[in-house]
């Protein structure tokens, strides 16, 4: 009997492992390849996986924050943001997608406006409300991460304004040289 239970328990065991193996999780972005420079992307308004303020949310002004970063590596021909929360009910909800940002930029300003002058060339992409520009964190429950992606290309994309961030994703396919993250909270009351 007790050899029947062990065979039956390692007979699961690898049915569920082989499972486990057969179908791995969508990526939410493209990862830079392996061995790829890094640099560093930050906010004056919150740090690497604290709380997002609620300026920057629907609860508040729904501004975009302030972003800095970093000197992308040499080769830099145009940056990419995404920023996206991939802890919302059905799918990832896409934020804030900006692209063909000249690689001497050095930060974005808080607030940025969909009208604003953007630095020469940028272009706005399309969220997943449909519209360009930024849209802050609003969860429907519980605390969502947020992960602001900024991409540093070995191109200028071919691409008009309003791309979504699968067109975005797509065109930087095998022209990225690095990826800086930051991740913020947001929890509604």
């Amino acid at each position: 009997m007790r050899q029947s239970i062990r065979s039956l328990l390692l007979a699961l065991l690898l049915l569920l492992s082989a499972c486990a193996t057969l179908s791995p999780p969508e990526p939410t972005s493209t990862p830079a390849p392996q061995g790829a420079a890094t640099f560093d992307l930050t906010s004056p308004a919150f740090g690497p996986g604290e709380s997002i303020p609620a300026q920057y949310t629907c609860d508040g002004q729904d501004i975009s924050p302030p972003l800095e970063w970093s000197e992308p590596p040499d080769g830099t021909q145009s940056l990419a943001l995404i920023a996206d929360d991939p802890d919302a009910p059905g799918r990832t909800w896409v934020h804030w997608v900006l692209y063909n940002i000249p690689p001497e930029t050095r930060s974005l300003p808080e607030a940025l406006a969909v009208d604003a002058e953007l630095p020469p060339g940028s272009q706005h992409g399309q969220n997943s409300s449909r519209r360009a520009g930024y849209s802050g964190p609003c969860p429907p429950s519980g605390t969502h991460r947020y992960f602001f992606k900024l991409y540093a290309l070995s191109t200028v994309l071919d691409l008009s304004d309003g791309a979504t961030k699968e067109q975005l994703l797509e065109a930087m396919k095998g022209r990225i040289l690095a990826q800086a993250e930051l991740m913020g909270e947001y929890s509604r009351q």
